[in-house]
Protein backbone atom coordinates (compact mmCIF):
# COMPACT_ATOMS: atom_id res chain seq x y z
CA UNK A 1 0.00 0.00 0.00
CA UNK A 2 1.53 2.95 -1.09
CA UNK A 3 -1.21 5.74 -2.01
CA UNK A 4 -4.44 7.30 -0.25
CA UNK A 5 -6.17 5.08 -3.29
CA UNK A 6 -4.94 2.13 -1.96
CA UNK A 7 -5.79 2.48 1.46
CA UNK A 8 -9.43 3.45 0.68
CA UNK A 9 -9.44 -0.16 -1.31
CA UNK A 10 -8.08 -1.77 1.49
CA UNK A 11 -10.29 -0.60 4.19
CA UNK A 12 -13.46 -1.72 2.01
CA UNK A 13 -11.92 -4.91 1.66
CA UNK A 14 -11.09 -5.65 5.62
CA UNK A 15 -14.05 -3.43 6.77
CA UNK A 16 -12.29 -2.33 9.76
CA UNK A 17 -8.84 -1.18 10.25
CA UNK A 18 -7.05 0.82 12.90
CA UNK A 19 -4.73 3.37 11.82
CA UNK A 20 -2.14 2.47 13.96
CA UNK A 21 -0.60 -0.43 15.86
CA UNK A 22 -3.20 -2.37 17.75
CA UNK A 23 -4.29 -5.39 20.10
CA UNK A 24 -3.97 -7.77 16.60
CA UNK A 25 -0.83 -8.26 15.39
CA UNK A 26 0.11 -7.00 12.30
CA UNK A 27 -3.65 -5.75 11.64
CA UNK A 28 -2.82 -1.51 10.84
CA UNK A 29 -2.67 0.73 8.33
CA UNK A 30 0.50 1.44 10.26
CA UNK A 31 2.12 -1.63 9.37
CA UNK A 32 0.81 -2.63 6.09
CA UNK A 33 2.41 0.74 3.83
CA UNK A 34 5.78 0.42 1.90
CA UNK A 35 8.39 1.65 4.34
CA UNK A 36 8.61 4.56 2.16
CA UNK A 37 4.96 5.86 3.24
CA UNK A 38 6.14 5.41 7.07
CA UNK A 39 7.34 7.61 9.31
CA UNK A 40 10.45 9.53 8.63
CA UNK A 41 12.85 11.95 10.70
CA UNK A 42 14.17 14.87 8.42
CA UNK A 43 17.69 16.10 8.97
CA UNK A 44 16.27 19.45 9.67
CA UNK A 45 14.95 17.81 12.44
CA UNK A 46 10.90 18.04 10.80
CA UNK A 47 9.48 15.20 10.13
CA UNK A 48 7.20 13.59 6.94
CA UNK A 49 4.62 10.77 7.43
CA UNK A 50 2.49 10.14 3.94
CA UNK A 51 0.59 7.84 5.23
CA UNK A 52 -0.65 10.39 8.18
CA UNK A 53 -1.17 13.20 5.60
CA UNK A 54 -3.82 10.80 3.96
CA UNK A 55 -6.25 10.56 6.63
CA UNK A 56 -8.47 13.33 5.29
CA UNK A 57 -8.74 12.20 1.72
CA UNK A 58 -9.65 8.52 2.90
CA UNK A 59 -12.13 10.03 5.44
CA UNK A 60 -13.87 12.74 2.52
CA UNK A 61 -13.40 10.65 -0.66
CA UNK A 62 -13.48 7.27 0.23
CA UNK A 63 -16.80 6.40 2.12
CA UNK A 64 -15.08 5.61 5.24
CA UNK A 65 -15.50 6.42 8.82
CA UNK A 66 -12.97 7.68 10.91
CA UNK A 67 -12.31 8.24 14.89
CA UNK A 68 -11.23 6.98 18.17
CA UNK A 69 -13.09 3.34 17.67
CA UNK A 70 -10.65 0.60 18.46
CA UNK A 71 -9.30 0.62 22.03
CA UNK A 72 -9.68 4.54 22.28
CA UNK A 73 -7.55 4.45 19.26
CA UNK A 74 -8.06 5.81 16.06
CA UNK A 75 -8.93 3.89 12.66
CA UNK A 76 -11.34 3.49 9.81
CA UNK A 77 -14.60 1.55 9.33
CA UNK A 78 -15.87 1.39 5.56
CA UNK A 79 -19.66 3.03 5.48
CA UNK A 80 -20.97 -0.58 4.68
CA UNK A 81 -19.79 -2.11 8.22
CA UNK A 82 -20.28 1.49 9.91
CA UNK A 83 -24.49 0.77 10.88
CA UNK A 84 -23.49 -2.71 12.22
CA UNK A 85 -20.96 -1.10 14.20
CA UNK A 86 -22.66 1.52 15.34
CA UNK A 87 -25.77 -0.50 16.20
CA UNK A 88 -22.99 -2.85 18.66
CA UNK A 89 -21.78 0.43 20.48
CA UNK A 90 -25.01 2.05 21.04
CA UNK A 91 -26.38 -0.71 22.32
CA UNK A 92 -23.62 -1.16 25.03
CA UNK A 93 -23.59 2.43 25.75
CA UNK A 94 -27.68 3.01 26.33
CA UNK A 95 -29.09 6.42 25.44
CA UNK A 96 -27.60 9.27 26.06
CA UNK A 97 -28.70 10.55 29.73
CA UNK A 98 -30.88 13.73 30.02
CA UNK A 99 -28.73 16.48 31.47
CA UNK A 100 -25.33 15.11 31.07
CA UNK A 101 -22.03 16.79 29.51
CA UNK A 102 -22.71 14.03 26.70
CA UNK A 103 -26.26 15.67 25.90
CA UNK A 104 -24.66 19.17 26.20
CA UNK A 105 -21.65 18.07 23.72
CA UNK A 106 -24.25 16.43 20.76
CA UNK A 107 -26.23 19.68 20.97
CA UNK A 108 -23.30 22.18 20.65
CA UNK A 109 -22.12 20.09 18.01
CA UNK A 110 -25.77 19.85 16.23
CA UNK A 111 -26.25 23.24 16.55
CA UNK A 112 -22.67 24.30 14.94
CA UNK A 113 -22.92 21.23 12.69
CA UNK A 114 -18.86 20.58 12.77
CA UNK A 115 -16.43 22.20 15.34
CA UNK A 116 -12.42 21.35 15.66
CA UNK A 117 -11.73 19.99 19.01
CA UNK A 118 -10.39 23.02 20.85
CA UNK A 119 -13.53 24.95 19.63
CA UNK A 120 -16.11 22.09 20.85
CA UNK A 121 -14.31 22.61 23.96
CA UNK A 122 -14.45 26.16 24.54
CA UNK A 123 -18.10 25.90 23.62
CA UNK A 124 -18.98 23.54 25.87
CA UNK A 125 -17.51 25.69 29.19
CA UNK A 126 -14.61 23.20 29.42
CA UNK A 127 -12.29 26.27 29.73
CA UNK A 128 -10.74 26.18 33.13
CA UNK A 129 -7.25 24.43 34.52
CA UNK A 130 -7.12 20.60 33.71
CA UNK A 131 -10.25 20.68 31.38
CA UNK A 132 -8.41 20.33 28.30
CA UNK A 133 -7.89 16.24 29.68
CA UNK A 134 -11.16 15.97 31.22
CA UNK A 135 -12.92 16.85 28.17
CA UNK A 136 -10.74 14.78 25.54
CA UNK A 137 -11.99 11.77 28.13
CA UNK A 138 -15.70 12.68 26.79
CA UNK A 139 -14.74 12.91 23.20
CA UNK A 140 -13.06 9.42 22.98
CA UNK A 141 -15.53 7.35 25.18
CA UNK A 142 -18.27 9.28 22.70
CA UNK A 143 -16.34 8.34 19.82
CA UNK A 144 -16.61 4.79 21.13
CA UNK A 145 -19.46 4.48 21.36
CA UNK A 146 -19.95 6.03 17.45
CA UNK A 147 -21.55 9.52 18.58
CA UNK A 148 -19.10 11.20 17.28
CA UNK A 149 -16.61 10.88 14.44
CA UNK A 150 -14.62 12.76 12.46
CA UNK A 151 -15.43 14.53 9.52
CA UNK A 152 -12.26 15.99 8.07
CA UNK A 153 -8.81 17.72 9.76
CA UNK A 154 -7.85 21.08 9.34
CA UNK A 155 -4.08 22.19 9.63
CA UNK A 156 -2.69 25.38 10.35
CA UNK A 157 -0.97 27.46 7.70
CA UNK A 158 2.42 29.10 7.72
CA UNK A 159 3.18 32.75 6.37
CA UNK A 160 3.71 30.99 2.87
CA UNK A 161 0.19 29.51 2.88
CA UNK A 162 1.73 26.23 3.49
CA UNK A 163 -0.14 23.65 5.77
CA UNK A 164 1.91 22.04 8.70
CA UNK A 165 1.49 20.36 12.10
CA UNK A 166 -0.51 17.47 12.62
CA UNK A 167 -3.54 18.44 12.05
CA UNK A 168 -7.02 19.24 14.35
CA UNK A 169 -9.70 16.93 14.61
CA UNK A 170 -13.19 18.34 12.82
CA UNK A 171 -15.80 16.57 14.77
CA UNK A 172 -19.41 16.14 14.03
CA UNK A 173 -22.37 13.79 14.51
CA UNK A 174 -22.47 10.52 12.54
CA UNK A 175 -26.33 11.88 11.43
CA UNK A 176 -25.41 14.73 10.13
CA UNK A 177 -22.13 13.63 8.06
CA UNK A 178 -23.23 10.06 6.56
CA UNK A 179 -27.57 10.67 6.83
CA UNK A 180 -29.98 8.84 9.09
CA UNK A 181 -30.20 5.78 6.44
CA UNK A 182 -26.85 5.03 6.55
CA UNK A 183 -27.02 4.92 10.84
CA UNK A 184 -29.71 3.05 10.76
CA UNK A 185 -29.73 -0.54 11.15
CA UNK A 186 -32.66 -3.64 10.71
CA UNK A 187 -30.70 -5.88 12.69
CA UNK A 188 -30.46 -6.50 16.95
CA UNK A 189 -26.81 -5.77 18.13
CA UNK A 190 -26.37 -9.16 18.39
CA UNK A 191 -26.90 -9.98 15.02
CA UNK A 192 -24.77 -7.43 14.07
CA UNK A 193 -21.74 -8.34 16.64
CA UNK A 194 -22.42 -11.72 14.77
CA UNK A 195 -21.89 -10.54 11.43
CA UNK A 196 -18.76 -8.54 12.06
CA UNK A 197 -17.13 -11.74 13.84
CA UNK A 198 -17.78 -13.54 11.08
CA UNK A 199 -16.23 -11.11 9.01
CA UNK A 200 -13.30 -10.23 10.98
CA UNK A 201 -12.50 -14.21 11.14
CA UNK A 202 -12.33 -14.33 7.74
CA UNK A 203 -9.92 -11.60 7.34
CA UNK A 204 -8.08 -12.83 10.44
CA UNK A 205 -8.43 -16.31 10.48
CA UNK A 206 -5.60 -16.51 13.17
CA UNK A 207 -7.08 -14.46 15.51
CA UNK A 208 -9.98 -15.69 18.70
CA UNK A 209 -13.18 -14.60 19.38
CA UNK A 210 -12.03 -13.46 22.74
CA UNK A 211 -9.31 -11.36 20.50
CA UNK A 212 -11.83 -10.02 18.29
CA UNK A 213 -14.62 -9.41 20.71
CA UNK A 214 -12.09 -7.27 22.61
CA UNK A 215 -11.22 -5.52 19.38
CA UNK A 216 -15.03 -4.83 18.30
CA UNK A 217 -16.08 -3.31 22.44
Amino acid sequence: MSNAAELIDLIHELGFLPLLRSSLAGFSAEQMVTEECGYVVLPDGGWDWPMWKWKGSVITDGACAYGKFFEKKAGFIALEWWPHFMNWRRSMSGPVEEGSVEESILATLQFHGSLITRELRTACGFTGAKMRSRFDAYITRMQMQCRIVTEDFVYPRDRHNREYGWGWSLLTTPERLYGREACSCPHTPDESLEKMLNHLHQVLPAATDTQLLKFLT
